[in-house]
């Protein structure tokens, strides 16, 4: 690969990608880790500012082998590539059995004046989610179900959260997400920008069903979810122009957050493509 093996995991490269374990130095440096090969390829394919987001490359030689053309993309995109050992990529990765490759990325948020100018037709709001997992599957739902973009308000989890960009599949490197807004600033702002604001809630006085078989789901829509273990405050709700329930017509008790937000977001996708076509769904 043109460089040496990175043997040592005190070597300064490794601390430094180390360190971004840690959220206030993600925040100081703004950089972030992307672990494993869908990140990665989706890491070189996407510009923020002009710049590729991808910085810096960490590849075993199993690794590099097994993907050469993503290494070497890596490479004609800017990116420093370094060999390294299964030791130091143990350092360096987040996970318990690492996958051989480990990006360190630009943070590749937009301002949410951005996203409000671009006129959005369906928007994912996270409001007070504080799992990573559950705020990187909900970017990938909405990624899958078409939405224009994501945001995370103020008091929720850090976009770039390990796990959170582990959760989102690459889908992180997909579509605008704006972070750290405050609830009434995204609900106001995407009003403003022709949205309907739906506030996602199991005790919402509205049915889901219901509003699609109102023909009311085709326009332009932001969907607020919640906590995962107390929902929506009701100072949140009674920001939006409707409290929604997800109908439950068996005997589960209720809907994790993350599948929840993927009936909603493809309620709204499906009402508001009613006259197109749609890519087929594989699972993974």
């Amino acid at each position: 690969m043109g460089t040496p093996e990175l043997i040592s995991p005190r070597s300064p490269r490794v601390a430094a990608a180390r360190r971004l374990a840690r959220r206030n130095v993600r925040s100081k440096e703004r950089r972030f880790i992307a672990e494993g090969p869908q990140a990665v390829r989706e890491a070189v394919a996407h510009r923020t500012g002009g710049e590729a987001t991808l910085t810096e490359l960490f590849a075993t030689a199993e690794a590099a082998e097994r993907y050469p053309d993503l290494v070497a993309a890596a490479r004609a995109a800017g990116a420093r590539v370094h060999t390294a050992s299964a030791e130091v990529l143990g350092e360096v990765s987040q996970t318990v059995t690492p996958q051989g490759l480990v990006g360190v990325c630009r943070f590749l948020d937009s301002p949410f004046g951005e996203i409000t100018a671009a006129r959005p037709r369906l928007v994912a709001v996270l409001a007070n989610v504080r799992d990573p997992g559950n705020a990187g599957t909900v970017l990938r739902c909405a990624d899958a179900a078409g939405a224009d973009a994501v945001v995370l308000t103020d008091a929720s989890v850090d976009l770039y959260n390990p796990k959170a960009v582990r959760a989102s599949v690459g889908s992180v490197f997909h579509l605008p997400v704006a972070v750290g807004v405050p609830v009434e600033r995204v609900v106001s702002g995407l009003r403003e920008a022709g949205l309907r604001v739906l506030a996602a809630d199991g005790a919402g006085e509205r049915d889901l069903d219901g509003e699609l078989d109102a023909g009311t789901m085709g326009t332009p829509t932001a969907w607020v979810f919640g906590n995962e273990a107390w929902g929506l405050p009701e100072e949140t709700r009674a920001l939006a122009d409707a409290v929604v329930r997800v109908p439950i017509h068996g005997k589960a008790e209720s809907l994790n957050l993350a599948t929840a937000a993927a009936v909603c977001l493809y309620a709204s996708a499906r009402a508001q493509r009613a006259s197109g076509g749609c890519r087929s769904v594989t699972f993974s």
